[in-house]
């Protein structure tokens, strides 16, 4: 098997249990990791009695560095990460996988996201699908500068070598670093409209708590990666979008808290990967689908 889904929970176990359904009928029946984080509701103990389902049990929630702890048990050469509210439709991990076998210096395939029982297109794909990210000719489908980590499979080699999800940013938006470091290492990521995802959103959540951490860890990527001129226009850009409420300044004070490790940990990334996210900063100012509300 080339491939191992990797799904990371929490306090859900009716949406985990009918994700891992229809993960455990995709063809090939490939091995499926479940990282409960400190779930309460049973979760874990649901999961682990279904066949084919190994069960990692983190002793506290540790956010998107669950698939951290899951990915040091996948011995298959690409991880299909999962959130227990995403699913890959049959014939779609191959796919990807197909993508990566062929292209040696792909380290990540992001499908085609649809949400709900109509299986309408997510607002992010026309915005995957027409990236103005520069690619090289080779490259199966257009070149990204970030990736969704609940509809995308990586090459487990880079996300090892890229040192996974950071612990500092924990949840919301901790993609954008990650592929920031893998691009620096000369990797390179695509979006795959014949991958189809599926996305049956959650009514349990925090947006709030979302929307805080995704503020927080925009403003620390970018400060931690990109040129300083870069850094200056995209945080200007950040806080004429934002709303002026109580959740957004809790979302700066943590951010300028954190300014000592930004400090400690700069490292921008090579020109040639900062001219690539350049052309990303006035489609995501003026996206419909990254809009910091909740």
């Amino acid at each position: 098997m080339r491939y191992t889904l990797l799904v990371i929970t929490h306090q859900r176990r009716p949406e985990l249990l009918a994700t891992l359904d229809r993960l455990r009928a995709l063809p090939g029946r490939p091995p499926i990791v479940v990282v409960d984080n400190a779930s309460q509701d049973g979760s874990a103990d649901a999961a682990s009695a279904l066949p084919g389902v190994t069960v990692v049990r983190s002793p506290r929630n540790l956010g998107a560095v669950a698939r951290n702890l899951g990915a040091d048990h996948v011995r298959t050469p690409y991880i299909a990460f999962c959130d227990d509210d995403t699913w890959w439709e049959p014939g779609a991990p191959d796919r990807a996988a197909d993508l990566l076998d062929a292209h040696p210096r792909l380290a990540a395939v992001t499908g085609r996201i649809l949400v709900g029982p109509d299986g309408r297109e997510d607002p992010i794909v026309p915005e995957l699908r027409d990236s103005p990210v520069p690619g090289p000719s080779w490259l199966p489908g257009p070149a990204l500068g970030s990736f969704l980590a609940g509809a995308t499979m990586l090459r487990a080699s880079a996300f090892r070598a890229a040192g996974g999800f950071s612990p500092r940013l924990w949840l919301g938006g901790e993609e954008e670093l990650l592929a920031a470091d893998l691009m620096a290492a000369g990797w390179w990521l695509c979006y795959a409209d014949d991958v189809v995802v599926h996305h049956e959103p959650s009514l349990v959540r925090d947006p709030g708590l979302r929307r805080r951490h995704g503020i927080r860890n925009t403003l620390w990527t970018t400060w931690l990666r990109r040129s300083a001129p870069a850094a200056l226009r995209r945080t200007g850009a950040l806080l004429r979008d934002v709303p002026r409420d109580r959740t957004t300044a809790h979302a700066l004070a943590e951010a300028v808290a954190g300014a000592p490790w930004v400090l400690r940990n700069r490292a921008p990334v090579p020109a040639a990967v900062e001219a690539r996210l350049r052309t990303l900063d006035g489609p995501q100012r003026d996206s419909t689908a990254r809009r910091y509300v909740g």
